[in-house]
């Protein structure tokens, strides 16, 4: 019940700061945010920060979540690719909304950990181990992509792999801040870029993204 309210509380507080999309505020409602924080932090999951959930990632502030996906414009049964799965909240939230979900991890630990967490709470995610810069062809196009991780710039794979007149969210810029780019395709090569400052994620690691360190 505690938990209940701090959702609660959480959500009006994001309608406060302009979160407006009523789909992303009703999952916001309805998934239990708790169960993919770590047992140290649990008690910080309805404030409205980034935490941490082991080797070095995070579950990103739940503004940042509202952002990022309000951006999107969900509409039920998009076929979404997401980059960067990590405790798995923000594929729940996008399955709660309606979108078949495709989610991409390059950390097995965190990957093999997030798809039990999916089968626990009987939550319907298509996941992948491997490198989320390359995006994932075998289900290309994509109506919406989402990047959890700070890249240097827009993976070209990712941009073959959106659809025309889709939407795809990714952070750019340096490993310490990033713009919030929201590109819509208007065809193969041409794309409509709003940019919306300032965020800071962990990077974005791989072949398209930063070197492993």
């Amino acid at each position: 019940m505690m938990y209940k309210l701090q959702r609660l509380e959480l959500v009006e507080s994001l309608e406060r700061k302009g979160i407006t999309d009523k789909a992303f505020l009703k999952a916001m409602r309805e998934v239990e945010r708790e169960k993919f924080i770590p047992s140290g932090v649990r008690h910080h999951s309805y404030t409205d920060i980034a935490l941490p959930i082991g080797y070095g990632q995070t579950i990103s502030q739940p503004y940042t979540i509202g952002i990022m996906t309000q951006a999107l414009d969900i509409a039920k049964g998009d076929k979404v690719l997401e980059i960067g799965t990590g405790s798995g909240y923000q594929a729940a939230l996008l399955e709660k909304m309606g979108a078949k979900v495709y989610s991409i991890e390059r950390h097995f630990d965190i990957y093999n950990e997030a798809v039990k967490r999916f089968d626990k709470l009987n939550i319907r995610v298509h996941c992948k181990h491997g490198d989320g810069t390359i995006g994932w062809e075998e289900f290309a196009p994509f109506e919406k992509i989402i990047v959890t991780a700070g890249s240097p710039g827009v993976p070209e794979n990712l941009k073959k792999q959106l659809a025309i007149r889709g939407k795809m969210v990714i952070p750019v810029g340096n490993k310490f801040s990033q713009t919030l780019q929201v590109l819509t395709k208007l065809a193969d090569d041409e794309f409509d870029v709003e940019d919306i400052p300032e965020f800071a994620f962990v990077p974005l690691i791989g072949r398209e993204g930063w070197k492993d360190q």
